[in-house]
């Protein structure tokens, strides 16, 4: 596994060892042991999402806040994805920046988002499973979220205007400004 460092600290792509012959791959896509020492820390995840989307569906920026908040990490079992995190962590350098990346089956990269961070991602294939790793459940109380077209992060999602769905809860999420208030 080879660990890639991003402009957001604490934000990482993981690209895993893949094994590949006449028969298909195989790669571990996550081993505690070797994922932790490669972060230097311990990341213990306890629930597992999977979500199916279609082009140009945006999940949008979601968090949870205090005690509740996640890292994640995220991996692309079928399909394109951009994946986007953005920095809430109120005394870092990147405080109210993101990285995105593209994650996709054929590249078989993850991102690991560490707490503090939001987190999203567009579709860019017909389809995407995405699967992604959380080191703490989910509490309905302690979500929170910025809204996808948000100008001050303007985020460019690679997806066409009129290609572009969103849920009506994500459609109505407060803007970057809103929530660093």
């Amino acid at each position: 596994m080879k660990v890639i460092k991003t402009e957001l600290e604490g934000c990482l792509i993981i690209r895993p060892t893949v094994f590949e012959d006449s028969r298909g791959y195989f790669f571990e896509s996550h081993n505690t042991n070797h994922f932790n020492k490669a972060l230097g820390q311990n990341v213990s995840f306890v629930q597992d999402n999977q979500s199916f989307s279609t082009r140009g569906v945006i999940r949008a920026l979601h968090y949870q806040k205090g005690d509740n908040a996640q890292a994640k990490l995220i991996h692309v079992l079928n399909g394109v994805i951009l994946d986007v995190a953005v920095d809430l962590r109120p005394h870092s350098k990147t405080y109210g920046e993101y990285f995105s990346v593209e994650l996709s089956s054929e590249n078989k990269k993850q991102l690991f988002v560490p707490r503090g961070f939001a987190h999203g991602f567009s579709v860019l294939s017909d389809t995407a499973e995405v699967l992604y790793k959380c080191d703490n459940y989910y509490n309905k109380e302690s979500e929170g979220g910025i809204i996808y077209n948000d100008v001050t992060l303007n985020i460019d999602w690679k997806v066409s205007p009129e290609e572009i769905k969103v849920s009506e809860k994500d459609l109505i999420l407060p803007t970057l400004k809103e929530i660093l208030v």
